[in-house]
């Protein structure tokens, strides 16, 4: 639930959907979080997607494969970064990676978890796919591969196949969540990555990325009970974001 008087009582903003650099996508995630505690910002819908792809680390991931800096995928290199969240490691190509900052939200994480996830859910709903929590527990922390296991945060389809995998980051009683969704996942690649394949989900057929966003921003509407307003970022805000970039950066 939203407390009365939360952020939620003014209009949330929607990013338009951008193609970036995955150091400085998670840059811009944790730049708006910190807007959004400092009241400078309210709460943040957006859509986003890793240019080139990129193999993203949990902040606290301390171990992954060497190979993983010589990686490359369309002629292009794959980019390590580290994310502000938790979690474990995650291959961002062919997919599709949503994010909210929010505040305001009861109970404890595993609560707001399933509070933030029942939009991504009522969403994918409304395109055919029903998706229910995972059920791994703690043993996901010695699986490199985010899409290795399901955990309570994480949306799997009917079939078991984990379509999206959530991580959280708080501040204040302010949280940033953010989730990758498999979407055109390359079965070589993902493969190449992990040295195995994870059962993919089967989306149906013809469904446009395009759709999906259309689908899920109704959906988070509906869920957080709030209106959305377009929103881009100043010359400045951009400078500010950059400046972040090195933080999320694997040397």
């Amino acid at each position: 639930m939203v407390e009365s008087g939360s952020a939620n009582d003014t209009p949330w903003c929607l990013l338009p959907p951008m193609a970036l650099s995955g150091a400085m996508q998670m840059a811009l995630d944790r730049w708006l979080l910190e807007q959004h505690r400092r009241g400078a910002w309210p709460s943040v819908l957006r859509f986003y997607q890793w240019e080139p792809g990129a193999i993203s680390l949990g902040y606290h991931q301390k171990r992954w494969p060497e190979r993983w800096r010589s990686l490359s995928y369309g002629n292009h290199p794959l980019e390590l970064v580290r994310r502000p969240t938790g979690g474990r490691a995650v291959l961002h190509q062919g997919e599709l990676t949503y994010a909210v900052i929010t505040s305001g939200l009861e109970g404890n994480r595993a609560e707001v978890y399933e509070q933030v996830c029942q939009f991504l859910r009522d969403g994918w709903q409304n395109l055919g796919m029903p998706l229910g929590f995972g059920q791994a527990g703690r043993g996901y922390i010695h699986n490199p591969d985010c899409f290795g296991t399901a955990t309570a945060a994480d949306l799997v389809t009917e079939a078991g196949a984990k379509l999206i995998g959530s991580a959280q980051l708080w501040q204040a009683g302010c949280v940033l969540q953010h989730g990758s969704m498999r979407l055109t996942t390359d079965a070589g690649l993902l493969q190449q990555v992990f040295g195995k394949l994870d059962a993919l989900p089967q989306l149906p057929q013809g469904l446009e990325v395009e759709q999906i966003m259309a689908s899920l921003t109704v959906a988070a509407q509906g869920c957080f009970g709030m209106e959305l307003e377009a929103r881009q970022l100043t010359e400045a805000e951009w400078a500010e974001v950059a400046a972040l970039v090195p933080e999320h950066q694997v040397n």
